[in-house]
């Protein structure tokens, strides 16, 4: 079994409008290459904050322009975005799409960021977080994580790393989407500890849960290299494809399961 899985490295900003047409250069390059899953980074719709100050309305008019757009192209996705829902809560998302546009459910961040003040300050006040699972897309296992949800930065962690890779692994997940918008300042911290740090986890945490994990991060700001690699690294732990680590770059890789 085969997926054909396409990247796209993008700048997310706080303007929706933006990122929506983004978004569209990304539908485009995931049709021309007939990709059947499209991952984006972490609120590559509706911008990304520590809490949760963004216009809602307009990130859901939006989410039903970016859908149509996908489900016109063929095009699965796994949709990096914050969302109010029914229940009243916000949550920081990672939706699933069908090529056809059905709508199979989302993964809420899980591992919040926050500081180690009793109770935590941050991230982990304002978004809202569920029960890890998986979906089946077109007859392939895959699960959804969340830029720390993976990593566990014990920095910015005040919960205890759960190893939501193996966990997915353990519910049959066969490939992992996912999505990042990590901080950097181009300083040496970020090039020598940060970067690595992330990389070195993706490998491992593959490698130890035998599974695909494809990730993508934001490019924001775009005169600066990313904070973590954008690309597809296969269960050995190793790299099947990846794109340079600056600027909006698109991928496409068939992933054999």
């Amino acid at each position: 079994m085969q997926l054909r899985l396409a990247l796209a490295q993008l700048a997310v900003t706080h303007n929706i409008s933006a990122n929506v047409e983004s978004l569209r250069r990304a539908i485009n390059f995931a049709r021309g290459e007939k990709a059947q899953l499209l991952l984006t980074p972490e609120g590559s719709l509706s911008g990304y904050t520590r809490n949760h100050q963004f216009d809602g309305a307009s990130a859901s008019q939006a989410l039903n322009e970016v859908t149509a757009l996908a489900r016109a192209a063929g095009v699965g996705l796994a949709l990096g975005t914050c969302f109010f829902e029914a229940d009243n809560q916000c949550y920081n998302q990672l939706r699933f799409y069908l090529p056809d546009g059905t709508y199979l459910g989302f993964h809420g961040k899980i591992l919040r960021c926050g500081d180690f003040s009793s109770p935590p300050r941050g991230e982990i006040e304002h978004y809202a977080t569920r029960p890890l699972g998986v979906f089946n897309f077109l007859g392939i296992r895959i699960g959804g994580l969340i830029c720390n949800d993976l990593w566990a930065n014990p920095a910015v962690t005040p919960d205890h790393d759960t190893h939501l890779t193996q966990q997915l692994s353990q519910l049959g997940a066969q490939v992992i989407l996912h999505s990042v918008n990590g901080g950097r300042d181009g300083s040496p911290w970020a090039r020598q500890v940060i970067w690595p740090f992330h990389e070195s986890n993706l490998r491992m945490r593959a490698r130890a849960g035998k599974v695909w994990v494809a990730t993508v991060d934001s490019c924001y700001p775009t005169d600066l290299p990313c904070s973590a690699p954008s690309g597809i690294v296969n269960p050995e732990g190793n790299w099947a494809a990846r794109t340079a680590s600056q600027g909006e770059q698109f991928l496409c890789h068939d992933v054999e399961l």
